[in-house]
């Protein structure tokens, strides 16, 4: 299964983002997934996560300002608000039960 994010861009400190990853198969309903980021010189982190039912689950430094959604049997979004410059990253869509990544797409944020 192939995934595509976008959405991704240059926003000011305090902006707002909706990333969005389709799936080339409907597998949200189906396999949980997440959104995952790495910044430059740091190891890939997980952002938040939802399951094949609607429990979800997020990075302490993101809880209340980033809302993991499934918009669909094949349309995943991250919607970001009050982005922080230690926001900026490239961010990844993933499936673990299929073991699929995304390409990623980049989030910067300036100060």
């Amino acid at each position: 299964v192939q995934l595509v994010e976008s959405g991704g861009g240059l926003v000011q400190a305090g902006g707002s983002l909706k990333l969005s990853c389709v799936a080339s198969v409907n597998i949200f309903t189906i396999y949980g997934a997440s959104w995952y980021r790495q910044a430059p010189g740091k190891e890939r982190e997980l952002v938040a996560s939802i399951s094949s039912g609607h429990s979800t689950n997020y990075a302490d430094s993101v809880k209340g300002r980033f809302t993991i959604s499934r918009n669909s049997a094949n349309r995943l979004s991250l919607q970001m608000i009050s982005l922080k410059p230690e926001d900026t990253a490239v961010y990844y869509c993933y499936c673990r039960d299929l073991g699929s990544w995304g390409q990623g797409t980049q989030v910067t944020v300036s100060s």
